[in-house]
């Protein structure tokens, strides 16, 4: 799950970049607690017309997200993959959201993704089957 080396080995972050980051995890904080059906509603209306997201900017994002949030960096990935979005859409753009599940053994998980391909996600991720996706 490490940020890629586009970003640097110390990708530092403005005060502004912070201050944005801080916002979108706090309100994904609240949305993760919605239904599944009025998560999926509310991403769908916030992404409407915002560009499709680059890989670098969605990963750019999610380093964001992951530095000024203990429980975004740590186990909670739906957390993590919604101030992530947020995060993208405040700059005009919107990568794909997806969350799934695999089988063996049982996990659910959540992710962002740009071109169908996960972003700053272990390899593993290719294994879950898309469950919920909030495309670009």
């Amino acid at each position: 799950m490490s940020v890629p080396v586009a970003l640097g080995e110390r990708a530092r972050l403005s005060f502004a970049e912070r201050c944005a980051a801080l916002g979108c995890a706090a309100v994904a904080r609240v949305l993760v607690s919605c239904s599944p059906r009025t998560l999926c509603r509310v991403l769908e209306a916030v992404r409407r017309g915002a560009r499709p997201a680059t890989e670098p900017q969605a990963a750019r994002a999610r380093h964001a997200v992951v530095t000024v949030s203990v429980r975004c960096a740590g186990n909670g990935c739906l957390q993590r993959s919604v101030a992530t979005v947020l995060l993208c859409r405040l700059r005009g753009r919107w990568p794909q959201w997806c969350t799934g599940v695999r089988t063996e053994p049982f996990r659910a998980h959540a992710w962002v993704a740009v071109d169908g391909r996960p972003v700053g996600e272990p390899d593993d991720t290719r294994l879950y089957r898309p469950l919920l996706r909030v495309p670009r």
